[in-house]
């Protein structure tokens, strides 16, 4: 795969830019007019090189090295489900893309956009940014914001690998969500 004929740096940075002065950090205490919610849902990858995968590398720049190599980005859209179980309903997608920003390829930074479809959420969805690690250990990524429901929304998520075969991988999503009471 030939690499991108431009630079994804300046995006990137834009990226970050925007969301840091969109979504700024004031760690004050909950107000009268908000509330939280906590929810628990599983993503089912389908691994790369798959049939109907849903990951795919849109910029390579170690062709036939680590997929992890500093600079590739991923872009992934994977089916939500209630349970780990693969033939538990879906309900709802994850978008977003990851990107290989570790020089020791231990870590990338993940954009993800969870869009539920159906259940008690349906019509809404969380934006989630933070670093996920390569080892597959429990992470945590910030809530900075959402649709419907969660409009104006912020918290956390914790990430945590559950299970999977060559071809599938299963995370389990635990979602503290504080929203506006809108």
């Amino acid at each position: 795969m030939a690499a991108a004929s431009s630079s994804p740096y300046p995006f990137l940075l834009l990226l970050l830019l925007l969301l840091f002065f969109l979504f700024p950090a004031n760690g004050a205490a909950a107000s009268a007019d908000e509330s939280g919610d906590y929810i628990r849902f599983y993503i089912h990858e389908k691994n790369l090189g798959t049939a109907n995968s849903t990951l795919v590398y849109s910029v390579d720049l170690h062709p036939g090295g680590s997929p992890a190599g500093f600079g590739n980005i991923i872009v992934f859209n994977s089916v939500i489900r209630e349970e780990a179980d693969p033939a538990s309903p879906a309900i709802g997608i994850e978008q977003g893309f990851g990107v290989s920003s570790s020089l020791a390829q231990d870590s990338g930074l993940t954009v993800l956009e969870l869009l539920f479809t159906a259940g008690q959420y349906q019509g809404t969805s969380l934006s989630v940014f933070g670093l996920v690690k390569a080892s597959g250990e429990e992470v945590e990524r910030g809530i900075v914001g959402g649709t419907g429901r969660f409009r104006y929304a912020r918290g956390y998520v914790l990430s945590r690998v559950v299970g999977g075969t060559k071809e599938t991988l299963v995370w389990e999503l635990d979602a503290h969500v504080l929203r506006h009471g809108v």
